[in-house]
């Protein structure tokens, strides 16, 4: 073990192997480099096969990373499964490994990245989704940073169970709308707006038993990074400082400043294949809008059947970013519109998509990725929510921050004449106007936040001085 603040600081980086948190993750080693730390980013054998198929500069990414100026090296672990192995239709097993043996993975690769540079003073920096992190940062005696890549409010929401459950909201009634108004630093929630894991329903399944330890081992960790500001959610993150336990708003880790250029890893080839740009030229402002629901893997074909043919009902313009195989697409639906009205297409850069003044909306599944990107552009959202932390991040948006609609009202059916009127009114009337009205003032808080004196790049470097500080307590 290293015996002085000498020798380099190295941080073994290892995130939930799904994009919504390689993106965050990313973006945050590239920080912690930019701060004069050694990185070891780590994806898992299967993602990096993943991502080196999709993404045409995957695998150059880290060295010029590395010729940029920044000591960040690059490797994979197993996922305990070979690369043929379907990761998406065997979820639950998936996962169940994910769950129990990958922790002895993890442990057996950070013991020897330890012992092969026994003179670096070492670190972990892993999602806070992973329940397994406090014991292997203790087992080997190294600081534990755990990055949330979601809101606040869901961590904090996590972080309290044992109050929810002493006032018999956790886990909550599948179809119950009780308040709940005694978390602190969240004002007031029902127990509708909880995320799915924590209702009855999936009180069994193994998202549940992960998440609930995982939220358990996170009050282990030294410090806490969410991927929020500070002007957002202060109620809620100062609270949690007054848990004993540092808690730091870096969010949008994406776009904070003094950081190395981040190097985009977006399939150029697709965006001009697509020609999105100059599709959206031809557009007048304001008239598209994008759809964009991640993964559709949670969603049934009906619901998307209905989706798609209330879009070409609505007779609005869209793009619609459709990952997933086309076939999951109702039959005949590409014929069903002019390429002139519609652009369904594989993949984009959804900044670059959201920031075109044609842009007037953003259908979307609510990922906290992409509602931070939304609210960056300035472009309002209609709320499709579907799992996960998804419903949750709905109520920040719609109903906290005014700055989305819901789809349609409690989000359990979904019928094509209905998605045509809000998708047509949103566009058209002036729900979008007083929305717009409303996400400007958002938008200026996440830009301000950012800026060199800013919360987000403020509470970055004082996360940074007290790392520091704490790596010399425990090295010295």
């Amino acid at each position: 073990m290293a015996s002085n603040m000498h020798s380099k600081r190295h941080a073994i980086m290892i995130s939930v192997p799904y994009q919504g948190h390689i993106t965050p993750f990313v973006n945050l080693a590239l920080k912690i480099a930019s701060a004069g730390f050694a990185i070891t980013f780590v994806h898992t054998e299967y993602i990096h096969h993943t991502l080196s198929k999709v993404y045409k500069d995957q695998l150059n990414f880290f060295s010029k990373a590395r010729e940029a100026g920044l000591d960040i090296c690059y490797t994979t672990i197993s996922d305990g499964f070979p690369l043929e192995f379907d990761r998406t239709l065997h979820l639950e097993e998936f996962w169940e490994s994910m769950f129990y043996n990958f922790p002895c993975i993890a442990d057996e690769f950070v013991g020897k990245m330890i012992m092969s540079d026994p003179h670096s003073v070492h670190f972990l920096v892993t999602d806070t989704t992973f329940s397994w992190t406090a014991k292997i940062a203790s087992k080997y005696n190294i600081v534990n940073v755990s990055f949330w890549t979601e809101p606040a409010l869901v961590f904090s929401l996590g972080y309290h169970l044992d109050l929810l459950q002493e006032n018999g909201h956790y886990p909550a009634k599948d179809d119950a709308e009780e308040l709940i108004s005694y978390v602190p630093g969240v004002d007031s929630i029902s127990t509708k707006d909880l995320m799915p894991y924590l209702k009855e329903s999936e009180s069994t399944t193994l998202v549940h038993q992960g998440m609930v330890s995982a939220f358990k081992e996170v009050k282990k960790a030294d410090f806490v990074l969410h991927n929020t500001v500070q002007e957002l959610e202060s109620d809620t993150l100062s609270s949690l400082n007054h848990q004993n336990q540092p808690n730091y708003a870096v969010g949008p880790i994406s776009f904070i400043k003094n950081a190395t250029p981040i190097i985009t890893t977006v399939p150029k080839s697709l965006w001009a294949e697509a020609d999105c740009n100059q599709w959206l030229e031809t557009k007048r402002p304001g008239s598209v809008v994008y759809v964009s629901f991640g993964s559709l893997v949670q969603i049934s074909k009906h619901v998307i059947e209905e989706i798609a043919y209330g879009i070409i009902l609505s007779e609005v313009n869209f793009i619609w970013v459709f990952r997933d195989d086309h076939k999951i697409l109702p039959h005949g639906f590409e014929d069903a519109f002019s390429k002139d009205k519609g652009l369904i297409i594989p993949w984009c850069d959804q900044i670059l998509v959201l920031s075109h003044p044609a842009v007037g909306g953003f259908f979307t599944h609510c990922g906290w990725n992409s509602i931070l990107e939304s609210i960056w552009c300035g472009v309002p959202m209609i709320c499709y929510p579907i799992t996960f932390d998804q419903p949750t991040n709905r109520k920040l948006v719609v109903d906290d921050w005014k700055i989305g609609t819901n789809l349609c009202d409690g989000l359990i059916s979904v019928h094509r004449e209905a998605v045509a009127e809000k998708i047509g009114s949103f566009i058209n009337g002036s729900v979008a106007e007083d929305l717009r009205n409303e996400i400007t003032s958002v938008k200026e808080k996440l830009h301000n936040a950012v800026e060199i004196n800013g919360s987000s790049n403020k509470n970055f470097d004082k996360f940074i001085c007290d790392l520091k500080k704490k790596l010399m307590s425990y090295y010295k």
